[in-house]
């Protein structure tokens, strides 16, 4: 019983776990992708205020031509993230598979216990029964 309670412990922290990561790399794309919209934004404002928009060009700002880099940058570490967010998914997925077979090993475990004590029960009674007849 005792080391039922504790696996079911660990698999429940083991999921906490996993979700905890999930949640973190999904804050971390969606404050990726707010930063490159933002750098977006910069860059359309310094181009239009240089009047140059073609990043070949010799006079680009060179504000603009750092921003690019910072949100490709930003773009890169998102699509990784992406590829680490779906590994983590799997991994919660499996963690929640294992917390699930844990309390259901709990739950026929509780079952049979009740039903032997009813067995038990019934064998007392129709035992005192048969010591009455």
């Amino acid at each position: 019983m005792k080391s039922r309670d504790t696996l079911i412990r660990l698999k429940r922290f083991q999921v906490d776990e996993k979700r905890r990561r999930v949640m973190q790399i999904e804050t971390m794309i969606a404050e990726f992708t707010r930063m490159a919209g933002d750098l977006d934004r910069e860059i359309a404002i310094e181009e239009q205020r240089a009047g140059i928009s073609d990043p070949s060009h010799f006079a680009y700002p060179t504000y603009a031509r750092a921003a690019r880099s910072r949100r490709d940058n930003l773009a890169r570490s998102s699509e990784e993230l992406t590829g680490q967010l779906n590994e983590a998914k799997d991994h919660l997925a499996d963690a929640m598979a294992e917390f699930a077979k844990a309390q259901s090993l709990e739950g026929r475990e509780k079952s049979e216990r009740v039903t032997e004590v009813l067995r038990d029960g019934a064998e007392a009674v129709l035992g005192l029964r048969a010591a009455r007849a």
